[in-house]
């Protein structure tokens, strides 16, 4: 439902409501629809499979065991520092996940609060987990923002947006239909005060249009758990990549191999072997 498009009177009748909100039976049968008004985690890997992980590309594995063979042999200065290398990189992507799952936990928490809503005409006080489609939402200077609201009587309201579109004003919103394009986005739509933004001045009411993973913060948050798929370049780099690994790889074996059948010094060729392997194999490539 694009919400920002439609008057109040055809918001309340899509979402089968009113001004004077929804009775508790509708509200229990809602609440088992649509589930709990939050961010929804998926299931997090411990911290030790995640600092693992990135130890999965080719590359790094080749590169790990360059530097396992030099230690075989000897040369332990060639050793720390290829692991130095190897470990760097997998420490800068671990930290990049960390961070990630930190971003997505402080969303949570910073929107769960108090929240006065309108129940069978009279306004109490629930959690903000607790709202539903449809519930009526009370709000004043201060507050955040519990869900993705239509709003429907606005009095000087203006919204500190800044964690969601990035800007710095706080908008004045509307109570009013605009004329938007379906996809428009949240900063042009006026009338929506979306979950997990902050109420500066003013106040309104309006009506929940989205709750939980389906408001416009709950995708942000979608977004952090996922693993973005790979755009068609960055899949020809990694083939790329994967193959440059193979041709540098056969290269060393051919340079070993030949050294050998010339009665050069085993130690020696594979030394020279583990080097090129080393200097030529872009590990960050991918």
């Amino acid at each position: 439902m694009n919400a920002s498009n439609q008057s109040t009177a055809a918001v309340f009748a899509a979402l089968k409501s009113s001004p004077a909100g929804l009775g508790r039976a509708e509200i229990e049968k809602r609440r088992a629809e649509f589930g709990p008004n939050e961010l929804q985690e998926k299931e997090k890997n411990p911290p030790w499979r995640v600092f693992l992980a990135q130890f999965k590309d080719f590359m790094i594995l080749v590169l790990a065991a360059a530097a396992i063979v030099s230690g075989a042999i000897g040369e332990l200065t060639d050793t720390i520092v290829i692991f130095v290398i190897v470990v760097l990189n997998a420490v800068i992507g671990f930290v990049q996940e960390y961070r990630a799952e930190k971003t997505l936990a402080a969303l949570k928490k910073m929107t769960v609060t108090k929240t006065p809503v309108v129940r069978e005409n009279r306004t109490t006080v629930v959690s903000s987990t607790e709202l539903v489609p449809g519930d009526v939402v009370e709000l004043e200077a201060g507050a955040v923002v519990p869900a993705d609201l239509r709003l429907f009587e606005v009095y000087a309201l203006r919204v500190d947006e800044s964690s969601l579109t990035g800007e710095s004003v706080p908008v004045d919103k509307t109570g009013a239909a605009l004329a938007l394009e379906e996809n428009a986005a949240p900063a042009d739509r006026t009338n929506i005060a979306f979950k997990g933004t902050l109420v500066t001045s003013g106040r309104a009411r309006g009506v929940a249009v989205a709750t939980g993973m389906r408001t416009e913060l709950g995708r942000i948050a979608g977004l952090l758990q996922e693993n973005e798929a790979a755009t068609p370049l960055q899949r020809r780099m990694a083939q790329f990549g994967r193959n440059l690994s193979y041709i540098i790889l056969l290269i060393c074996l051919v340079l070993f191999l030949t050294g050998v059948l010339r009665g050069e010094d085993p130690f020696e060729i594979l030394l020279v072997s583990i080097s090129l392997a080393v200097a030529a194999i872009p590990e960050a490539l991918p």
